[in-house]
């Protein structure tokens, strides 16, 4: 599928859009001048081909023009390029248009929001003659602003994810009836585009915080995705699923982004950091670096998310969590471009975020978010429930350390229910955890040293443990759950101490046909 800022000369629609367009101009029929319409359409379907051509058809329809509306200056000028393909002569609305004569001959303007909302609050413009208003991007609320400039135009907005940004402003309130396009399956099935091959890697999120935007805050984001266990699954699950492939990382902080760039730049893998505070002139280097480079890594954070367009992308990496449907789309949208040597494209999902979503191409009842989306928030798994079902399992390459341990499965639950026939205190299932593992690890090593070192890589297993045990508790909080995790280490550590010590003892008195089990220590 071509790019859609490099179209200089298309202009056949795909079938599904000509429909969509037919569908918007007979809802225009008959409707009051103040009417206001939402359409949506997936990230691809070529949203901005759509409406280059709605505005080409108004234009010669009505005799009145249009006028489009953006949030970023990127996207600004792919839709002032993309509206000449179609023939229709536009200016764009920047800084630089200090004033706009009222019989100029421009029978389409695309501006960006705050500059348009300034020329019009100082009456520089009047544009009392515009018919039409396109609204890209719709579900940002920075556009209501300028609605009272335009009562008596007819509203057209689009979007891929017909859910406003802010909860208190729900879409429903400034559009009467939502148009759905065509599904991102459909779109898929039709070689439109490429199909997601989705890898999930259970993580544990309850130490993120939610701020006023009812998302998770950077900072705490930051201090979860910073640390060494992070980084090493998303450095692992590179390599394991993505290794080679043109890759886009997205991450909720600087810090993270950094962290990652410092990462796999120490592996030897090409890679390039880009955020909001990136000079112009740098992050212009860097987008061609990207572009001209195979296996390019780039970690980004928010930019890339609208705006940007490289088709050749292979991989994404959600390597944060949102609780944003639309940030979830407009993320993993940035691969799903289709080429004639691409077909399918990578996403490693570091969040839970298809946990909470569903998967990228599920079917969607978008009318039902239109219309419900206090009730379709509310309903969102949250990260206790779904990491309830979490179930932790070791890895090929952690079990190879224990390959002299017969058995190094543990099951709470039954454990727990044993304690309590034989009316034994709970405690007891966490000490015969602790020194399960302890054996563990000093099966597998020749020195205190050695196996101590080993229990590190027992973290996670550790921590499944401890969540799984705190269930059978009448009440734990996140401080008691955080604590039992610590102090099991801690006696692990002093466990494998003590039982090595004893090991030797033994080793040493027993003859080595007849070896003391360490089980039964």
């Amino acid at each position: 599928m071509e790019r859609e800022d490099e179209v200089e000369d298309r202009k056949e629609l795909y079938r599904y859009q000509k429909e969509d367009i037919d569908a918007i101009f007979e809802k225009f029929e008959g409707k009051p001048d103040n009417f206001h319409l939402l359409y949506q359409l997936p990230t691809g379907g070529g949203k901005t081909v759509i409406f280059s051509e709605i505005a080409r058809r108004y234009i010669e329809k009505y005799q009145r023009k249009v006028l489009v509306l953006t949030h970023r200056i990127e996207l600004s000028k792919q839709t002032s390029k993309m509206l000449k393909s179609f023939g229709v002569k536009n200016t764009v609305i920047d800084s630089s248009l200090k004033d706009l004569p009222y019989d100029n001959d421009f029978s389409c303007y695309v501006a960006m929001v705050e500059t348009l909302n300034n020329r019009l609050k100082d009456k520089k413009f009047h544009m009392d003659y515009v018919g039409l208003v396109i609204v890209d991007e719709a579900h940002y609320n920075s556009f209501r602003k300028l609605f009272t400039y335009f009562k008596n135009s007819i509203f057209l907005g689009v979007t891929a994810t017909p859910l406003s940004s802010n909860v208190e402003l729900p879409m429903y309130e400034t559009y009467s009836e939502l148009i759905v396009g065509e599904p991102i399956q459909s779109l898929i099935n039709k070689n439109y585009l490429a199909k997601a091959e989705m890898f999930g890697y259970d993580v544990e999120l309850t130490s993120l915080k939610l701020g006023i935007n009812g998302d998770y805050t950077v900072g705490s984001s930051d201090e979860l995705y910073s640390r060494s266990a992070m980084q090493d699954l998303l450095l692992h699950s590179y390599e394991a699923r993505a290794k080679g492939k043109k890759t886009l990382i997205f991450n909720n902080g600087i810090v993270t982004s950094v962290y990652v760039y410092e990462t796999f730049k120490a592996a030897g893998l090409p890679i390039k950091h880009l955020d909001n505070k990136t000079p112009d002139i740098e992050r212009k280097k860097i987008l061609t670096w990207f572009k001209k480079t195979p296996d390019a890594i780039l970690t980004s954070v928010s930019i890339l998310t609208t705006g940007f367009d490289e088709p050749t992308v292979e991989a994404i990496i959600l390597n944060r969590a949102t609780r944003s449907l639309t940030l979830y789309y407009q993320m993993i949208g940035r691969g799903s471009r289709k080429l004639p040597e691409k077909d399918i494209f990578t996403v490693i999902d570091l969040g839970n975020n298809a946990q909470r979503f569903g998967l990228w191409s599920d079917p969607i009842d978008w009318q039902y978010i239109f219309r419900h989306p206090e009730q379709f928030l509310e309903n969102i798994r949250t990260d206790a429930e779904i990491e309830s079902y979490h179930v932790y399992e070791m890895t090929d390459e952690v079990r190879a350390k224990f390959n002299k341990s017969a058995d190094v499965l543990f099951n709470v639950e039954e454990e727990y229910k044993l304690a309590m026939d034989q009316q034994l205190r709970p405690k007891v299932v966490i000490e015969k955890s602790i020194r399960q593992h302890a054996v563990m690890c000093i099966e597998n090593t020749e020195s205190i040293a050695e196996a101590r070192k080993l229990s590190r890589v027992l973290d996670p297993d550790i921590e499944y443990r401890v969540k799984q045990f705190t269930k059978f508790l009448a009440k734990t909080t996140k401080n008691y759950k955080e604590w039992l995790i610590e102090d099991y280490k801690n006696k692990l550590t002093v466990l494998i101490g003590s039982l090595f010590i004893k090991y030797q003892v033994f080793d040493d008195e027993e003859d080595e046909e007849d070896p003391v089990e360490l089980k039964e220590l």
